[in-house]
């Protein structure tokens, strides 16, 4: 089963931006598997898209996803990529991508573990 992935390249940037939001272009890199300039790259395009902000800190970047932004899939509009983050990443990352947001996709999901949904 090599050779392909559930997940996209850019949802695998999203999760290692979701699980350290301070983390190097170089460790997404190989943890994603492709070149530095490649997720330079997709970065540039999520920052872009306006799903990422990336703040200078010092010599670092500093990086946060907007939860509540719409999946960038024309059959999915209705999940934001915290949701699936959140899902994905597990809880306590999916509470850190949303910091300093207004965290909607978040709470949704937490509001419905706790009336007995499924639980991210």
């Amino acid at each position: 089963m090599e050779g392909w992935s559930f997940l996209t390249k850019y949802g695998r940037v999203l999760l290692c931006i979701a699980h350290d939001p301070d983390v190097r272009l170089r460790d997404i890199a190989a943890t994603v598997g492709i070149t530095e300039r490649s997720a330079y790259g997709i970065i540039s395009d999520l920052t872009a898209a306006g799903y990422t902000v990336k703040q200078k800190d010092g010599r670092r970047n500093r990086y946060q996803i907007h939860a509540h932004l719409p999946l960038h899939e024309p059959t999915s509009q209705r999940l934001a990529i915290g949701e699936v983050l959140a899902l994905l990443a597990g809880a306590r990352a999916g509470r850190q991508l949303t910091t300093g947001n207004l965290p909607e996709a978040i709470a949704a999901t937490e509001t419905t573990s706790e009336s007995g949904g499924v639980s991210p």
